[in-house]
């Protein structure tokens, strides 16, 4: 995602914020009752950085990720991720890698073309829609991604469609205030709990303020204007 994407959404939300419900002008979605942070980069750390932390390792592990899955790494940036699942999953799994910005998706089509990951797909999505295919996806990362998300509902409504039965959603986020790039536990599980989406596990990842959590399926999807939106 991108700042010329970001604030426009973001200033339709706080607008909408002053005039009450405008789900009739955002497709019976309703908008986000709390901050937006803004994309400042394409880049969380630098991957040696996260790499001594052994971050995606750990990740990875918590995720219950093994050879032949198919993963969908959303937000994928530079392509931290991308890179480190498509070798977890092997010849035999698939990972699907998007972002939002065209410029971005070309860079990362491009490393993972020079790194040979065939198992791979670079695709471009939308910022209220992951654009999966249905029922397609063991596990569907968001790793610091969810806290800039301009129309989380919206979002979360198109993505949850994207998982195998059983399949789960997997957040890495910070427990900070969303203006300092981050978002709470409690706020992250009323979100997910909105669109039918329970949080089965949790894990502090250690050497950072990041936390680990898993959702599944737990309800029916419900229509755009029965979501419940979070205080």
């Amino acid at each position: 995602m991108s700042n010329r994407l970001a604030f426009p959404l973001l200033a339709l939300a706080l607008l909408a914020g002053c005039r009450g419900d405008s789900r009739d002008a955002n497709d019976g979605f309703p908008l986000p009752r709390r901050d937006v942070a803004p994309i400042v980069s394409d880049r969380f750390s630098t991957e040696d950085a996260r790499d001594r932390l052994g971050e995606a390792e750990r990740v990875m592990e918590l995720a219950g990720i093994v050879e032949g899955m198919s993963v969908a790494d959303i937000g994928a940036g530079e392509g931290y991720y991308t890179v480190r699942l498509a070798r977890a999953v092997g010849d035999r799994g698939r990972v699907l890698a998007q972002d939002v910005l065209p410029d971005v998706r070309d860079r990362l089509a491009r490393r993972v073309q020079r790194e040979r990951l065939d198992n791979v797909a670079v695709r471009l999505g939308a910022a209220n829609d992951p654009r999966l295919p249905d029922n397609s996806f063991d596990r569907i990362f968001l790793v610091h991604v969810y806290h800039e998300v301009t129309e989380p509902y919206e979002f979360l409504w198109n993505l949850r469609q994207g998982l195998t039965e059983g399949g789960q959603v997997i957040v890495v986020d910070a427990d900070r205030p969303i203006k300092r790039h981050g978002i709470s536990p409690q706020q992250l599980d009323c979100e997910f709990a909105a669109l039918g989406l329970e949080r089965v596990q949790t894990a502090d990842l250690e050497g950072t303020d990041a936390y680990f959590a898993a959702f599944e399926i737990a309800r029916e999807r419900p229509e755009p204007r029965e979501i419940e939106p979070c205080s």
